[in-house]
Parts: structure tokens; C-alpha cells; sequence
């Protein structure tokens, strides 16, 4: 968990417990990424977990050239930085090209690639040299086991502070499906491995342009996620996800975050604890 210990502002890290990536897919107003992410830090400070606050500055990845895709991309990174600055947590943000990461990189922890994006090796290479930690979600069309060559891209260009994020495979043209045995084996490179909860449970492809999900599977996958060893989770939450601008489909309501975690911290105990027979 060095990856992790090393995020600036971090807090509860030697708890034992996973880590959480949460927040809103994408930033749609400053009071609103405020009131999600203070309700998280009120959360997780509880529980002893450590957070990182993620939302997208900008959907550079929407179905229809008419869907919501911010607020303008420095308004959107203002709103991260204050978070980051007022509340003392790190954040996170996605990026979709290699100019975008210094940019991003100015006001943001963790950098995330896009799973679509796995394999560019230009944004790889970019983000590994801003020093940021790169977070990596592993595209839907690739094993486990191919992620070692995107590791490979960051730690060539300098940069060790890697996390990897499973987001689900595509089962046929409109579902996801997730192996769990892939959390094992990404663990074998040696860093953190994350499921991506929410992003897993999407149903792509729709005829109205708009995706589909499953939010009534999301503790389903995040049990089995914590049970097989996984070291964080990602989701998206928010407090009226049919109101959201962006993946309302498959996002968690905020309201029923903290009775999850709090069977997830009691999941992750008993794990510890079978380990410790091992």
C-alpha cells in the first residue's frame, strides 16, 4: 500500500481497512461536489477508511454529442482544487489526452486513465511524468494480465505511484460482467488493485443513447470485491442519481453509502483475520 500512503493528505491509511474512490461521475455544480464529498469525509472518518474524492472535470466520453460534459474545464478543476484545499483530502480526475495531464496535474492527486484509454501510451507517458499517482482502470476488452504492459509504460517513464481499477468486461454488446478472478491476478504486479463498483454494472450501448445500469447489484459486487482481496473501491454516488447529468443509471444514492461501508469494514475484518491463519 505504499501507492496509497503516498497520496498527499490521505487519511486513516493504516486501518487495515480497502480504500474508497468516491464522488459524483462528473462535477455538475461547486455546492453539490461540496455536499457529497463533506457527507463522505463524515462517513469515512467514521469508519476509518481512507478516501479519495473523484469526480471528472469533463466527460470527454458521452454517447450523444448532446449530453452534459461540465461546467468548462477550469471551472471544473477550481472546484477540485477547493475541495482538496478546504475539506484536506486528496482528489482525483480522469484525463483523456497528454495535454491535459500537466494541466490537470496542477490541481489533482491521483490522475486517472480511462479504460478506453488503457493502451495510449502518450497519456500514459504524460501522466507517469507529472509525479501524480496514476490511476489506471483497465479497458473492458482486455485481460488482467495485459495491464502489466501498462504498468510497464508508467514505470518506464519514471513513476512507480500506480494504482490498477477493474470496470467490468463486455458481455456481448450491452452488458458488463466482472471476473473476479482478475483482482488476484492485477494484484500479482504489484500494486493496488480497485473494483470499479458502479462503472461495472453499466448497460452500454442502449438505443436511446442514454446507458443503462444495475444499482441493485452494486453492495452484491462490492461484497465480493472486499472478500477476494480487493484493496479499494470506486463508486459513484450522489444524492439524487435521477437527477444526475451523468451516469445516474448506475450510481449509488448517497443516502445508503454509509450502511453499506459499514458492512463492507465488518467484511474486511473477518478477511483480515482469515489471513492471519494463512
Amino acid at each position: 500500500m505504499e501507492t496509497i500512503l503516498s497520496i498527499p493528505q490521505i487519511r486513516h491509511a493504516q486501518s487495515g481497512n480497502f480504500f474508497l474512490i468516491a464522488g459524483s461521475c462528473v462535477i455538475e455544480s461547486r455546492d453539490l461536489s461540496f455536499e457529497i464529498a463533506r457527507k463522505i469525509i463524515e462517513i469515512t472518518d467514521k469508519l476509518g477508511i481512507p478516501y479519495i474524492y473523484k469526480s471528472s472535470y469533463k466527460k470527454a466520453n458521452r454517447s450523444k454529442v448532446d449530453s452534459f460534459t461540465g461546467i468548462g474545464d477550469k471551472a471544473g478543476l477550481e472546484v477540485l482544487r477547493d475541495i482538496r484545499k478546504e475539506l484536506k483530502i486528496p482528489v482525483l480526475t480522469d484525463i483523456h489526452s497528454a495535454e491535459e495531464a500537466y494541466f490537470a496535474s496542477q490541481y489533482v492527486d491521483v490522475l486517472q486513465i480511462p479504460a478506453f484509454l488503457c493502451r495510449q501510451t502518450d497519456l500514459l507517458v504524460a501522466a507517469a511524468k507529472t509525479g501524480k499517482t496514476v490511476n489506471i482502470k483497465k479497458g473492458q476488452f482486455l485481460s488482467p494480465e495485459a495491464m502489466k504492459f501498462a504498468c510497464e509504460k508508467v514505470v518506464h517513464a519514471g513513476n512507480k505511484k500506480i494504482i490498477l481499477t477493474d470496470r467490468g468486461a463486455m458481455f456481448g454488446y450491452q452488458d458488463l460482467v466482472v471476473d473476479f478472478r482478475g483482482i488476484p491476478e492485477m494484484k500479482k504486479l504489484g500494486f493496488p488493485v480497485v473494483l470499479d463498483i458502479t462503472h461495472s454494472l453499466q448497460q452500454p450501448n442502449q438505443h436511446s443513447g442514454v446507458t443503462g445500469g444495475r444499482p441493485d447489484m452494486i453492495e452484491t459486487l462490492a461484497r465480493a470485491a472486499v472478500a477476494v482481496g480487493a484493496d479499494g473501491l470506486f463508486l459513484e454516488t450522489h444524492p439524487e442519481p435521477m437527477l444526475a447529468k451523468s451516469d445516474g443509471a448506475n450510481m449509488l444514492r448517497l443516502d445508503l453509502l454509509e450502511f453499506m461501508l459499514e458492512k463492507l469494514v465488518r467484511i474486511r475484518k473477518t478477511i483480515n483475520e482469515i489471513e492471519k491463519l494463512n
